[in-house]
């Protein structure tokens, strides 16, 4: 396994319970989340358009794919956020974050 592979699962993981821990999530997060996946976000997705459908109105789906974005942020902004927004102040996970 790479190292790269391995602080982001470490980071994942502390992210993840600390974000659980201050519900600092919408309920429509689906990623990290135990028991929501992209197949529940796809269900709400469909099930929001058929909704929408019934009721006469017009709806229009954009998909973004970001999925390579993260290649791109700088990491100290991203830290810098992530202590101002989200409260993560832990050594442990800037620490990790930082190496990537």
């Amino acid at each position: 396994m790479h190292i790269s592979k391995l602080i982001e699962l470490v980071v994942t993981s502390r992210l993840t319970s600390h974000m659980c821990f201050t519900f600092n999530h919408t309920a429509q997060q689906s990623a990290y989340r135990p028991f929501h996946s992209t197949e529940t976000a796809l269900i709400s997705i469909l099930n929001d358009l058929a909704r929408s459908i019934d009721n006469g109105q017009v709806s229009l789906l954009v998909l973004l794919d970001f999925s390579a974005a993260f290649d791109t942020v700088d990491h100290q902004v991203l830290l810098s956020m992530l202590s101002n927004r989200f409260s993560v102040h832990t050594v442990q996970s800037l620490t990790a974050l930082s190496l990537i």
